[in-house]
């Protein structure tokens, strides 16, 4: 039976690491629900998160637009179908597209700041001084964090789903020769209150997963410069993964009736 001790061993870990996630992202909520609250440091890294995530989310979003209003053209064009090229650009961003590509930027450009900058004072021992000086790290530091993604990953989605619908318009009308009337007059008939809700509660989850991977690989990171790159991919990589897996469990919670 040797040979399942390598099997026992990752399993450990999984459940040990796991557990350890469960517990921290508990304890980070719970200061997030109790005062005091840093206001001026919530706006900071909302500044930070939402403000200057703005270029990469614009850029993503209006190309993301205009490549679905092409595609879809090319595939509806078979079955002169070419009228629901509006409600599908309109529909696949605010449900999905939006949410899921906004999350993932945001993932990769501020998870991994957040996991280098946190990982950076524990490994210089900025976090026991803070301990020491009274001043608790998950208030000071994880908190704030974990309030701002949540608050500004709803508002970039909302620009990302206009900012690609617009994408979309610019390409149907400019390039397929759509009525720029009739084009606006579909897009507003196809999308439902329910769908912008669904990708804007996506967005809250998405942004508390991205800030929630970012500050616990970079509280636990390990080992000088090399731990805390590590703790930056790290962030990235399973905050993706998240993002992925919840993007499935939330969109069955919506949809599946």
């Amino acid at each position: 039976m040797s040979f399942l001790a390598p099997v026992g061993r990752v399993l450990i870990r999984f459940l040990v690491a796991t557990g350890r996630l469960v517990v921290f992202a508990l304890t980070a909520v719970s200061h997030c629900l109790r005062p005091p609250l840093y206001g001026g440091l919530i706006g900071r890294q909302i500044i930070q998160i939402g403000y200057f995530s703005l270029p990469v989310v614009g850029l993503t979003a209006i190309f993301t637009g205009m490549v679905l209003a092409l595609q879809s053209y090319t595939g509806f064009a078979r079955f002169n179908a070419e009228s629901a090229i509006a409600g599908v650009v309109v529909l696949s961003m605010t449900r999905e597209l939006g949410p899921v590509l906004v999350g993932l930027m945001v993932a990769g450009r501020v998870g991994a700041a957040i996991a280098a900058e946190v990982g950076t004072m524990r490994v210089t021992e900025q976090i026991d001084a803070l301990t020491t000086l009274s001043t608790n790290p998950y208030k000071y530091l994880i908190a704030p964090r974990l309030i701002a993604g949540v608050v500004t990953l709803p508002i970039l989605v909302v620009v990302a789903d206009v900012i690609g619908v617009f994408g979309g318009y610019l390409v149907s009308v400019y390039s397929l020769d759509f009525n720029a009337a009739n084009y606006l007059k579909l897009t507003w008939g196809f999308l439902e209150p329910f769908d912008a809700i669904s990708g804007i509660a996506k967005a809250a989850v998405f942004g508390f997963l991205v800030t929630l991977m970012g500050c616990y690989h970079g509280f636990h990171s390990r080992g000088g410069a090399r731990g805390v790159g590590t703790a930056a991919t790290n962030a990235v990589v399973s905050a993706s993964i998240l993002i992925l897996a919840s993007n499935y469990i939330i969109t069955t919670a919506f949809f599946a009736a």
